[in-house]
C-alpha cells in the first residue's frame, strides 16, 4: 500500500509539472490529491471499470484513459487547492499518471515463486517373475 501512495505521488506531482491545466497551490493539496486518488483507485476504480467493460472493449481499452481522467477530476472536485482545468488536461494528467505508474511497477512485478514438488519412485512390483 505504501508503494502504491509513493508511486502515485511521483506520478501526480510529475504530471503538475508537465502538463498546463493540472495545478496544485501548495504541498499539502498535492500531498491529499494523491492520497484522494490512490484510495479512489482502490475503491471505486474497481467498479468503473465493471461497469464500463463494454466501452473499454470496443475501443481496446482506450476508454481506460477517460476512466482515469474522470478520477482525477473528481480528485480535483474534492481536494481543496488542486486544479484541473477541464477535460483534455485531465486526459493529459491521466495519461502521464498512467505511463508513469506503469514505468515505476515494472520493477515490482516479480514472478511468482516456484514450487517443487519431489515424487518418490518406488521400484515395480514384479507379479510373476518367470
Amino acid at each position: 500500500m505504501l508503494t502504491r501512495v509513493f508511486t502515485t505521488g511521483i506520478a501526480v506531482f510529475l504530471a503538475v509539472a508537465i502538463v498546463p491545466g493540472i495545478e496544485a497551490s501548495t504541498l499539502t493539496a498535492g500531498a491529499a490529491a494523491v492520497l484522494v486518488l490512490t484510495f479512489l483507485n482502490l475503491i471505486l476504480r474497481p467498479i468503473l471499470l465493471v461497469l464500463t467493460l463494454p466501452l473499454i472493449v470496443l475501443s481496446l481499452g482506450l476508454f481506460l484513459v477517460v476512466v482515469n481522467a474522470l478520477l482525477l477530476e473528481f480528485t480535483a472536485y474534492l481536494v481543496k487547492d488542486f486544479t484541473v482545468a477541464g477535460f483534455w488536461p485531465a486526459v493529459g494528467g491521466a495519461l502521464v499518471i498512467s505511463i508513469v505508474t506503469s514505468i515505476l511497477n515494472i520493477g515490482r512485478l516479480e514472478p511468482p515463486p516456484v514450487e517443487q514438488v519431489i515424487v518418490e519412485r518406488r521400484a515395480p512390483k514384479i507379479i510373476n517373475p518367470e
